[in-house]
């Protein structure tokens, strides 16, 4: 009697599929190029608007004098600009360059910040506008009231610190600006050279003319 045993398959085993990483890499380059410079587009408009206000006699009448972002401080501007350049810079360095070129974002991001903070109880400026309007070496500036531009100059730069510690953590990933090669590492496949034409086919003589090549060109050699 002749027994008969089928084999039994083995279950295949369970591969978890790779982590695609190639999005998030693009959403973070993406992610930090609008941060960084939506940062430093608030940064700059701020700089521009009133953050103090305040009242000052002179020759009997109250005058009203204001200070702008540029007055009280100009360190979150020249920030800003500087901010916007090396944004720029990540993508044109590479290697351990990139990683400098990103924490000198961050700490762009962090000045203005702090910049931001301090400027927005800042009076220097109002007392000395108050002090020129009275000719005086100093004069009391009265009834300071502070709008709400200086945290505006704070969000652009909470922004550009994003940008920077995206940068600190994905840059090394981010592709470079004019690279000869591709993503991986290989070099990009050139045109095949068309083969040389038939000299007993005129056809294929005046198609070569036509493409600006030398139909005569192997030949000679």
């Amino acid at each position: 009697m002749v027994t008969v045993s089928a084999a039994v398959p083995h279950p295949r085993p369970h591969v978890e599929p790779a982590p695609r990483t190639g999005g998030g890499r693009r959403r973070s380059v993406g992610v930090a190029l609008l941060s960084g410079a939506a940062g430093a587009a608030l940064v700059l408009l701020s700089g521009g608007r009133t953050w103090a206000e305040g009242t000052t006699t002179a020759a009997r009448s109250v005058i009203t004098k204001q200070a702008s972002g540029q007055d009280v401080t100009g360190l979150p501007g020249g920030l800003a600009i500087a901010a916007l350049a090396t944004l720029v810079a990540v993508f044109a360095v590479r290697g351990v360059w990139r990683t400098v070129v990103a924490e000198a974002l961050a700490v762009c991001g962090a000045g203005i910040v702090a910049a931001a903070v301090t400027g927005a109880t800042d009076t220097a400026a109002l007392d000395e506008k108050a002090a020129k309007a009275n000719g005086l070496t100093s004069a009391a500036i009265e009834n300071v009231t502070h709008t709400a531009w200086p945290w505006v100059a704070l969000a652009g730069g909470v922004l550009i610190l994003i940008a920077g510690l995206l940068a600190l953590r994905h840059g090394r990933h981010w592709p470079a600006m004019s690279s000869r090669y591709e993503r991986d590492g290989t070099p990009r496949p050139r045109r095949a050279r068309a083969a040389a034409p038939d000299p007993d086919r005129p056809e294929e003589l005046w198609k070569a003319l036509d493409r600006g090549e030398d139909p005569t060109g192997d030949a000679r050699r």
